[in-house]
């Protein structure tokens, strides 16, 4: 028995050219590794008895973990819309690199992308993030202030990049 969860809300379904390019590199690996694995699995199927082989259960759970990200973005990559320019540069929209400072005089970097593209290790967020919200349509030297669970955060606006 599995536990029921309800689905997940609709993500946008807008990207970044470096992002659709990467997703789409990321296709082609997929595809080249797919082939290995399958070869790989047929040799271990042909050691015979399959129930005791652990070659053959492990290849078999790797191409389906493969095939399950294929099938992903076979059918994620048709729906999403890429962005390349925004009209106004002065304000905050989707592909801006922004900085930020907190309140406490900390200074925060981030880029806001499509969420197939997020990545906590180079500040990419979602513009569906609470934070992205936020600030779009924000000019420098804006005030910002995100309500995080019972704690008010000020975000001041300091500087804008596309």
């Amino acid at each position: 028995m599995t536990r029921w969860r309800p689905p997940q809300a609709k993500s946008t379904a807008i990207i970044t050219p470096e992002g659709y390019a990467a997703l789409e590199k990321e296709l082609t690996q997929l595809w080249a590794k797919r082939r290995i694995v399958n070869d790989a699995l047929s040799a271990a199927a042909a050691e015979g008895d399959r129930s005791e082989n652990a070659e053959y259960i492990y290849r078999k759970k790797e191409q389906a973990g493969i095939d399950r990200r294929i099938r992903y973005l076979q059918k994620r990559m048709p729906d999403l819309n890429v962005v390349s320019q925004v009209g106004n540069k002065n304000q905050i929209y989707f592909g801006a690199s922004v900085a930020l400072e907190k309140d406490t005089g900390e200074e925060l970097y981030y880029r806001i992308v499509g969420p197939d593209e997020t990545d906590a290790k180079r500040n990419f967020i979602s513009i569906d993030s609470p934070l992205a919200k936020a600030i779009l349509k924000k000019e420098v030297d804006d005030e910002v202030t995100i309500l995080i669970g019972d704690i008010k955060n000020l975000y001041t606006v300091l500087s804008i990049k596309y």
